[in-house]
């Protein structure tokens, strides 16, 4: 029987971890095991039942506090990018079980871009007017679209990705405001924009735009009230995480004229259930959470993972420690 250390990494739903990064090292030190499927619940513990190492692909693996409790053999925990919100990190402290991270890559910059595909998609109509050429049929009444130029855009949080949001807002000539818990107009005017109150930016904005965290003060920041106080005309757009919003009673906004769109990329439950009605609300565009799906992040993940585990089996320094806040 082998006595090499069992490493699971979890997540690899690209099947990516491989092709950007040498695992041949990894492979005489350990039995890795790639798991390129959701997992949650039993099947998520079948799979890591005998792990000493894991290695997870952003939080794609919830571990809360009975799943860890469940994991006697775990050693070390590792997790891709700066942040994970479905791990308990402090029920692995109790347990002194070491955990890192790695560098997410350029994903602020990729996530910038996914927001104005987003906006851009959703105020030009860019999906239906493609469903109408493929039909056979040409411009009509909806075809006649808004312009963003001396619009209003308000952005939710102008940290990194925020900021080069509202950079790209103000290059197509739109007034771009903002709001965060802790906004300052110094903050906002250093990014050429105007600090508001979250209800001015919510009933005068053409596009807003959530840039961030979720945590105690911002989980279901945006429901019924907040989206009924919107322009009819207005395009809400969530690049950052789920929980901001919540998600059923932005369905029914929607079907109300309050906002008058959406487009969103992150969802309560990934991947998107086959029967989730959000697959086919009206004036909705979705995206498969594809902020941070590029190459040169996915690239960071791998090697990221692999000189991680690479230093833990040496039993030298882990490049990353990750300590909770």
């Amino acid at each position: 029987m082998s006595s090499l250390p069992n490493v699971v990494i979890l997540g690899d739903y690209e099947r990516a971890l491989r092709r950007f990064s040498s695992w041949e090292k990894l492979e005489k030190q350990a039995n890795l095991t790639f798991h390129h499927e959701p997992l949650r619940d039993e099947a998520l513990y079948e799979a890591v039942k005998n792990a000493e190492i894991i290695a997870i692909v952003r939080d794609r693996a919830p571990f809360n506090e009975a799943m860890i409790a469940r994991l006697p053999k775990l050693k070390f925990l590792m997790f891709t990018g700066e942040r994970n919100g479905t791990l308990d990190a402090s029920a692995l402290v109790a347990r002194n079980i070491p955990i890192a991270c790695s560098p997410g890559g350029p994903s602020k910059d990729t996530t910038a871009e996914l927001t104005w595909a987003l906006i851009l998609g959703a105020s030009k109509r860019l999906v239906e007017e493609n469903k109408l050429i493929a039909s056979g049929g040409w411009r009509d009444q909806l075809s006649v679209l808004p312009m963003l130029a001396g619009e209003r855009l308000g952005i939710m949080g102008l940290g990194a990705i925020g900021s080069r949001v509202a950079r790209v807002g103000a290059a197509f000539g739109m007034e771009v405001v903002a709001w965060s818990p802790r906004m300052t107009p110094e903050r906002a005017a250093a990014e050429n924009a105007k600090a508001v109150s979250l209800d001015e930016l919510l009933s005068t904005s053409k596009i807003v735009s959530m840039h961030l965290v979720a945590g105690p003060g911002t989980k279901g920041l945006i429901s019924a009230d907040q989206l009924a106080s919107m322009r009819p005309d207005s395009i809400l757009v969530n690049t950052s995480r789920a929980a901001l919003i919540n998600m059923g009673d932005l369905q029914k906004a929607l079907s109300a004229g309050r906002p008058g769109q959406a487009a969103i990329d992150v969802f309560d439950v990934e991947p998107l259930p086959e029967k989730d009605p959000l697959r086919n609300t009206p004036n909705l565009l979705v995206t498969p959470h594809l902020g941070f799906i590029a190459e040169p992040i996915f690239e960071a993940f791998a090697k990221g993972i692999t000189e991680t585990l690479e230093a833990w089996l040496d039993q030298k320094p882990v490049p990353h420690p990750y300590k909770p806040s």
